[in-house]
């Protein structure tokens, strides 16, 4: 079964093909420091192939919900050195996933209150959860060009300090109607400037952070998530066939060490972008049963597989698929925020065993 062949991915060698997918699980600190929680939270689940960590904020204006992380203070950096040393202790690998949520965010729940920043000033729908409870998101305001390539940068420091931190690489996230695929998509970009418009222009900060990470870091270490079509957040896309083809034709020189898509009801895009990409490709088909995921690995689709809430259930999920064992079922109540419960409680075979 190709699911236990071990895969170089970039820098990394993975002993099997099944890793775990970035989950936002609301439990940091409340400067964006992650907590000894976090810690025990990400060394449960250390024998996954690779980690991809929740999504973690390069800036002030990248935070989007209440207590997720960030990386780009010391205290940050020194909160995920323990993660990743933990993680590294137990033979893991672990990537952070680099989020920056753009108009996706209300005010109460960043640092300095301000007004959240987009590609234009279009207000999404929907609510935020803030400490005065469910608001609704304001109207964004629209970054400047120049202000862009200050957000580049703040992606690269970032980046740095992910590598600072321990971390074996960076995922960019660039899927889920977040900051990135609000420049890509044209309902949420409507700007007449060099990041609007044409696909060429909306490519162009999607492009421009990959590469800045890249040089970085190192492109061995870095991965880029894309959800062509995902109507999530507020997006609206009718020409993927043409944005992300073109997005795989600008950053797949780079050598990246690989390309994560959340795979939608699109079947003949994401065989067009096998052929097109060069190197890992890592396939996440949410909802589905984890069959369906594996026969994507013995067809040569994927390269590598991410599973969310199963892993958040089950610390133990590669031994428990080898050895056949019922699988723990992921309680939603719990995903967001909260206490251990929920988070570092669920059993492992070996707990099961003695209990």
């Amino acid at each position: 079964m190709t699911l236990w062949t071990p895969f170089t991915v970039g820098a990394m060698e993975l002993p099997h093909r099944l890793a775990m997918a970035p989950m936002t699980r609301d439990r940091s600190l409340t400067d964006g420091a992650p907590s000894e929680l976090n810690v025990e939270y990400y060394r449960q689940r250390a024998s996954m192939a690779l980690i991809i960590t929740e999504g973690t904020q390069p800036s002030d204006d990248g935070q989007g919900y209440l207590l997720t992380p960030g990386i780009y203070t010391d205290a940050h950096i020194a909160g995920w050195r323990k993660v990743t040393d933990a993680v590294h202790a137990e033979g893991g690998r672990i990537v952070v996933q680099l989020m920056h949520t753009g108009r996706i965010s209300h005010p109460d729940n960043t640092p300095h209150q301000r007004t959240p920043v987009a590609p234009s000033a279009i207000q999404p729908k929907g609510v935020m959860f803030t400490t005065g409870g469910p608001q609704e998101m304001p109207v964004p305001r629209a970054l400047t060009a120049d202000e862009i390539t200050g957000v580049v940068d703040e992606f690269r420091y970032a980046a740095a300090a992910a590598v600072a931190a321990g971390f074996d690489g960076v995922e960019i996230h660039g899927a889920n109607g977040y900051l990135l695929h609000q420049f890509l998509s044209a309902n949420a970009n409507n700007r007449t400037d060099q990041y609007g418009g044409s696909v060429t222009n909306r490519i162009r900060f999607t492009a421009e952070v990959t590469s800045a990470v890249a040089s970085e870091i190192g492109a061995d270490r870095t991965g880029l998530r894309i959800s062509p079509g995902n109507p999530y957040n507020d997006i609206t896309e009718h020409d993927t066939h043409d944005v992300y083809p073109a997005l795989l034709d600008t950053v797949d020189p780079l050598g990246l060490a690989y390309l994560h898509v959340i795979q939608g009801p699109d079947e003949e895009l994401l065989q067009r972008m096998r052929q097109q990409w060069s190197t890992a490709l890592i396939v996440n088909r949410a909802g589905t049963p984890l069959d369906t995921r594996f026969a994507d690995l013995d067809s040569g689709l994927a390269d590598v597989v991410t599973v969310g809430a199963t892993a958040l259930a089950n610390p133990d999920l590669p031994h428990r698929i080898r050895t056949g064992a019922p699988l723990n079922e992921p309680d939603p109540a719990t995903f967001y925020g909260g206490d251990h419960r929920g988070y570092t409680d669920y059993p492992a075979l070996t707990t099961t065993a003695a209990s």
